[in-house]
């Protein structure tokens, strides 16, 4: 495979954002439509009383060749949860779905803890207006912690293949603490469930779908999975557990792996490599990948350094 880089394609901090937002466009999922493509990200906004971050859904809409902004949503796409519900403190990242008339989303909810610094779970919610909005099926998730994933379960990427809706997803293998100063960190891998109708899934319990490339703490994130050429290519995001948000050699990098039945994975980190271009916005970090078909033209977004702060960018698929 070789990526054309377009450059970074859209900065959150040159527009208005809804609910306050300032900055960050984390985990660009895209939906495509005739005349323009619709990107969905996570931006943030400050807690008044903690001056915590909290993550809300918006959109940007681009011309097909993603060379130009055509609209920003003027109101967060799904409202956050309410008090003790499982997305309070906010929504991260939201994968779309266009199932005839309706799209479905799934999002990852946040919600604070105590001994560690959050949980998250997945939740679904259906959009009647072409991804304008999204209302929840429920308060609750559809999937969350269970025996063998016992924490951290999130980045739902779910698309219908067939008649079967799959989902790959993350869930928590531990806490650790790499200093008596530190606070704990996570490490989380990727896992696969599959569902007859979107809303009642069945997982294959704390099966890690991809292995390890640089050892037991090795996190991974944000699966995509798409056919290209008869062959199903996952992309990913993976990072060292610890020292990953200044340190650039243990940041996360895009990895890839591909497979013929969507259950055996055969990592080939080769592929992307991006290279870096003239521009600094992604030397120190490339995150978040997001692979898309339009009209026969592959295009992958990613976010660059601070985890996507300045926006995202893009590249093409020339082979």
């Amino acid at each position: 495979m070789r990526w054309r880089k377009l450059g970074k394609v859209f900065d959150p901090t040159e527009v208005i954002l809804p609910s306050g937002c300032r900055d960050y466009a984390q985990a660009p999922q895209a939906l495509v439509f005739s005349d323009f493509i619709r990107v969905f990200f996570s931006t943030r906004s400050r807690e008044a009383r903690s001056e915590k971050y909290l993550s809300h859904v918006a959109f940007v809409d681009m011309d097909r060749s993603l060379g130009k902004v055509l609209r920003v949503a003027e109101d967060e796409v799904i409202s956050l949860g309410g008090l003790g519900t499982f997305d309070e403190h906010g929504i991260f990242p939201l994968s779309v779905v266009r199932l005839g008339d309706v799209i479905y989303g799934y999002t990852t909810g946040w919600s604070r803890r105590v001994s560690v610094s959050v949980e998250t779970a997945i939740g679904l919610a259906v959009s009647h207006d072409d991804g304008l909005s999204f209302e929840r099926v429920g308060d609750g998730p559809v999937l969350a912690a269970s025996l063998r994933e016992p924490f951290l379960v999130g980045d739902g990427f779910v698309r219908r293949i067939g008649d079967v809706f799959h989902m790959w997803h993350i869930f928590g293998t531990r806490w650790s603490r790499y200093s008596d100063e530190g606070l704990p960190e996570r490490t989380y891998k990727i896992g696969h469930a599959s569902s007859v109708d979107g809303l009642v899934w069945e997982r294959e319990e704390g099966r890690q779908v991809i292995e390890d490339r640089i050892g037991r703490d090795e996190s991974q994130a944000l699966p995509v999975v798409i056919d290209i050429s008869g062959q199903y290519h996952m992309f990913f995001c993976y990072r060292h557990s610890d020292d990953f948000r200044a340190n650039p050699t243990r940041g996360y990098r895009i990895g890839h792996a591909v497979s013929s039945n969507l259950r055996d994975w055969a990592r080939n980190d080769l592929d992307p490599q991006l290279e870096e271009g003239p521009e600094d916005w992604d030397r120190q970090m490339q995150c978040y990948p997001h692979v898309f078909d339009c009209d026969g033209t592959i295009f992958l977004l990613y976010n660059g350094n601070e985890f996507g702060r300045y926006g995202f960018g893009a590249a093409v698929l020339e082979t």
